[in-house]
C-alpha cells in the first residue's frame, strides 16, 4: 500500500481535546447522570475519579486544536486551527478539506487516527452542525475506499491486540520526541488552569511533524530536516 502513496497528497493531522467542563462537579445534573452511566461497570474507580478521562469522549469534550502538515518537495508546512470556539475550528478545517482534499487520491494521516482523531472530528462536527467533508464522510464506503492512513495501524501489521504510542515509535525510530514539554494527560490542565492554548498548539504541531517523520521512516525515506519545517 505504501508503495502507491504520493507523499504530497497526504494531509498529516493531530487533534487536541479538552473536557467541555473541567471538573466532574461542574457537570449539570443530566450530563452527570450520563457520565455516571458510562462508569456503571467500572469497579476500579468512581465516576468522579474517572472524569480525568473525559477528554477522549466526544460526548463530553471539545476540540481545541487541529494541526495539519503537508510535504512539498523537501519542506514540511504546518498550520493550526485553534481557539475556544470549537465550531469555528471545525468550519475552517472542513473548508480546507473541501477545497483541497476531496478527491480519491488525497489522503488523511494520523497516529491512532481511525480510533480517535477521525471519528472524534466527525462526531464534534455533527454536534456543531458542520457538514461532514467528503474526506470524512465514510458511511457506506468499503474499507479500501476510505483514504485514511493510520501510522499505528500500519505498525500493527494485522495485530489487533496492541497499542503502540507515537512517543514509543518515535524513540525506537530515532525521531525527536514530541513529548519534550507536555503530553496528552496535561492538555486539560494546561487549557483550563493555565489558560495556555499556545503551549497546547505547539505540542499538537510537534505531534503532526512526528507522524509525518514516522511515515517517512516506514517508507524508508529520509527525515525532514529542521531547516525545512515551516510554521504558518
Amino acid at each position: 500500500m505504501l508503495d502507491n502513496i504520493k507523499l504530497t497528497d497526504v494531509l498529516f493531522l493531530d487533534v487536541e481535546t479538552a473536557p467541555v467542563v473541567y471538573k466532574y462537579a461542574d457537570l449539570d445534573k443530566t450530563m452527570k447522570q450520563m457520565w455516571d452511566a458510562k462508569f456503571r461497570f467500572q469497579k476500579e474507580e468512581t465516576p468522579e475519579n474517572g472524569y480525568k478521562k473525559a477528554g477522549v469522549f466526544a460526548e463530553f469534550a471539545k476540540i481545541i486544536c487541529i494541526s495539519v502538515g503537508i510535504l512539498s518537495d523537501e519542506t514540511f508546512r504546518v498550520k493550526s486551527y485553534y481557539g475556544d470556539d470549537e465550531k469555528i475550528i471545525l468550519k475552517d478545517f472542513a473548508t480546507l478539506l473541501n477545497k483541497h482534499y476531496n478527491t480519491k487520491n488525497k489522503m488523511l494521516c494520523a497516529h491512532n487516527g481511525k480510533e480517535f482523531d477521525f471519528p472524534f472530528i466527525c462526531r464534534r462536527m455533527l454536534l456543531n452542525g458542520v457538514i461532514l467533508p467528503k474526506a470524512l464522510n465514510i458511511a457506506g464506503k468499503r474499507p479500501w475506499e476510505i483514504n485514511h492512513l493510520d501510522t499505528m495501524e500500519l505498525w500493527k501489521f494485522g495485530d489487533y491486540k496492541s497499542y503502540t504510542s507515537l512517543n514509543l515509535l518515535a524513540t525506537i525510530f530515532n525521531i525527536p520526541t514530541p513529548k519534550d514539554d507536555i503530553d496528552g494527560s496535561d492538555v486539560a490542565r494546561v487549557y483550563w488552569e493555565e489558560k495556555n492554548l499556545k503551549r497546547i498548539v505547539t505540542y499538537c504541531q510537534k505531534d503532526v511533524l512526528t507522524v509525518a517523520q514516522l511515515l517517512l521512516r516506514f517508507m524508508n525515506e529520509p527525515l525532514i530536516a529542521d531547516k525545512n519545517i515551516i510554521i504558518a
